[in-house]
C-alpha cells in the first residue's frame, strides 16, 4: 500500500531535479563560451527578461556587451537546442510505444531525409531570401519535411491501409529514395557539397529568436498532443486488440500521434540540420528512472532531451576553438555505443525467453 505514494513521489523528485538541473545547464551554457561571462551575470540577464523583476537594479553594474553576448548570441542557441534536444526525446518515446519497440526512432518515418533533401536543394541552387527572419533554407528543409511525410501517409495508404508496418516500409523506402537524390544533388554541384554535408552533420550555429519561437509553438502543440493519448499509447503496448477492447480507436490514435511526431521532428531537423540518438538514448534512461507510463515518461524525456542536447552544443562549441565541430557528430558519438548495449540486452532478452 505504501510502494505507490513511495514511486510518484520519487517521479515527482525526479522530475524537480531534472527541471533545476535544466535552469542550471541553460544559465551555465550561456555563460560559457570564446568570451567568458560570469555565471551571476548570466543568471542575472535570464532572470531580467522575467516579468514582475526589477530589471534596472538587477542589470546594474553589468557590461552591455556581456548583456549583448548572452541574451542575442548564446541564449537563443542554448534555449534552441534545448527545444530541439526535448522535442526529439519526447517523439522518441511515442514512436517506441506505437512501434512496441525500444529501438524504434522518429528518423525511420524519413521525415529527417525529406527536411536534408529540401535544405540540399536550396544550398545547390544557390535559393536565398529571407521572410521575418526566415531563410530559405530553413523554409525548404521545413517544407520538404513536410511533404516527405504526406508522401509516406499517402504510399503507406495504398500499400497497407495505413498500418504500423506500412507507415515503417513507406518511410524506409522515401529516405533510401531522397538520400539516393541528395547524393546526385552533392555529386551534381560538388563546389557545394561541404556546404550540404556538414548542415545534414547539425549545428545550432544559426540560432535566432524566431527559431526559437517557432519550434517552441510546435513542440508545445506536440506535447499536449502527446499528453492527451497519453492513457491510449499506454494501451496499445498491450496489442491492437487488447487497447480496441478497451475502448482506445486504434487507427485515430496512430495516425494523430504519427503527424505529430512528424511535425515535432520536421520542426527540429529544419532548424537544426539532422541529430541523431537523442530520440534513443534518452528515453531509455528515462524508462529505467520512472517505468514504461508514458505520461510520466513523455514529460521526462523532455526535459532530459533538452539537458543532454544543450550540453552537447555546448562541447560541440567549446571542444576546439575557434573551429565549431557539428553537434550530430557530438551525439552519434555518445549514442553508437549506446545503441549497441541496446541491441545487446534486446538480444539477451530474447536468448533468456
Amino acid at each position: 500500500m505504501k510502494k505507490e505514494p513511495l514511486k510518484k513521489t520519487t517521479i515527482t523528485m525526479t522530475g524537480g531535479g531534472l527541471l533545476l538541473l535544466l535552469v542550471i545547464v541553460v544559465i551555465w551554457a550561456s555563460a560559457v563560451g570564446s568570451v567568458s561571462v560570469p555565471v551571476s551575470q548570466s543568471a542575472k540577464i535570464v532572470l531580467a527578461k522575467l516579468p514582475f523583476v526589477n530589471k534596472e537594479k538587477l542589470l546594474e553594474g553589468i557590461p552591455r556587451a556581456n548583456k549583448l553576448i548572452i541574451w542575442d548570441i548564446r541564449l537563443p542557441r542554448v534555449l534552441l537546442a534545448g527545444l530541439v534536444g526535448g522535442g526529439l526525446a519526447a517523439a522518441g518515446v511515442v514512436m517506441q510505444a506505437l512501434f512496441r519497440n525500444p529501438l524504434a526512432d522518429p528518423q525511420v518515418l524519413g521525415i529527417s531525409s525529406g527536411a536534408a533533401f529540401g535544405a540540399a536543394i536550396a544550398i545547390a541552387f544557390g535559393i536565398t531570401f529571407s521572410v521575418m527572419g526566415i531563410s530559405s533554407i530553413w523554409m525548404f528543409a521545413f517544407f520538404g519535411a513536410i511533404l516527405t511525410m504526406l508522401l509516406v501517409f499517402r504510399v503507406a495508404r495504398i500499400a497497407t491501409s495505413r498500418s504500423v508496418t506500412g507507415i515503417l516500409l513507406a518511410g524506409i523506402a522515401c529516405s533510401s529514395m531522397l538520400t539516393a537524390a541528395i547524393t546526385l544533388l552533392m555529386m551534381w554541384n560538388r563546389q557545394k557539397l561541404e556546404q550540404i554535408y556538414l548542415w545534414m552533420l547539425g549545428s545550432f550555429s544559426a540560432s535566432t529568436w524566431v527559431k526559437v519561437g517557432f519550434m517552441a509553438i510546435v513542440l508545445t502543440g506536440a506535447i499536449i498532443c502527446f499528453a492527451v493519448l497519453g492513457r491510449d499509447l499506454d494501451l496499445l503496448s498491450f496489442g491492437d486488440q487488447e487497447a480496441q477492447s478497451m475502448g482506445v480507436s486504434v487507427k485515430r490514435t496512430r495516425t494523430i500521434a504519427v503527424i505529430a511526431t512528424s511535425l515535432l521532428v520536421a520542426a527540429s531537423v529544419s532548424v537544426s540540420g539532422i541529430i541523431g540518438f537523442v530520440s534513443l538514448i534518452i528515453p531509455h534512461i528515462m524508462r529505467l528512472l520512472a517505468g514504461p507510463k508514458n505520461r510520466r515518461l513523455i514529460p521526462l524525456s523532455l526535459l532530459g532531451g533538452a539537458i543532454f542536447m544543450i550540453l552537447c552544443d555546448l562541447v560541440s562549441r567549446t571542444a576546439a576553438p575557434p573551429a565549431e565541430i557539428a553537434v550530430g557528430a557530438i551525439t552519434q558519438v555518445t549514442g553508437a555505443p549506446f545503441f549497441l548495449y541496446l541491441l545487446w540486452k534486446e538480444r539477451r532478452k530474447e536468448e533468456r525467453e
